[in-house]
């Protein structure tokens, strides 16, 4: 039931218990203690929204950074990635397998924000090796939710 549960509130977290509960066969109250449970064994997180900015004049540049790291002797990759962490700029952090260690999702005002991110706090640590930045230009689809709407097709359809 647990993972039933966490499978309808990743897709929607303003689902009500009693509603996960309708859906999922069971009893607002056993709903509510599970997700009770789940936040207790820090399973479930947080409840973030996921906002389309490009709809909000707001301006936010998004961008992924691909970060090659000496790990540290008995400490790994963990405790360079809890230094990139706690930065404000950072939105996530993931340790990598392929060409580069870790990839790092920041979030500035401008590009050259995201550009003094890189230059003055992550590229001086000692453990990194080197950084490669990626802008996002648009997003289509987060978490998996479509950004987009499908333009409809506005012309009138004839039929012998």
């Amino acid at each position: 039931m647990r993972e039933k549960v966490l499978a309808a509130i990743d897709k929607n977290s303003k689902l009500s218990p009693a509603d996960l509960g309708v859906m999922l066969g069971s009893s607002e109250e056993e709903i509510t203690s599970i997700i009770k449970e789940l936040e207790e064994e820090n399973i479930i997180c947080g409840y973030p929204t996921l906002i389309n900015w490009e709809k909000v004049q707001c301006e936010r540049v998004n961008a992924m950074i691909e970060v090659k790291v000496t790990p540290q002797r008995g400490l790994g990759f963990d405790k360079i990635a809890e230094r990139i962490y706690n930065f404000d700029e950072v939105e996530s952090v993931y340790l990598m397998s392929g060409g580069f260690d870790l990839t790092v999702f920041i979030e500035g005002k401008t590009m050259r924000e995201v550009a003094n991110f890189v230059s003055e706090k992550l590229a001086p640590m000692d453990a990194i090796l080197s950084t490669a930045t990626h802008f996002v230009l648009k997003k289509y689809k987060e978490h998996g939710l479509q950004l987009v709407q499908k333009k409809q097709d506005e012309r009138m359809l004839i039929t012998p």
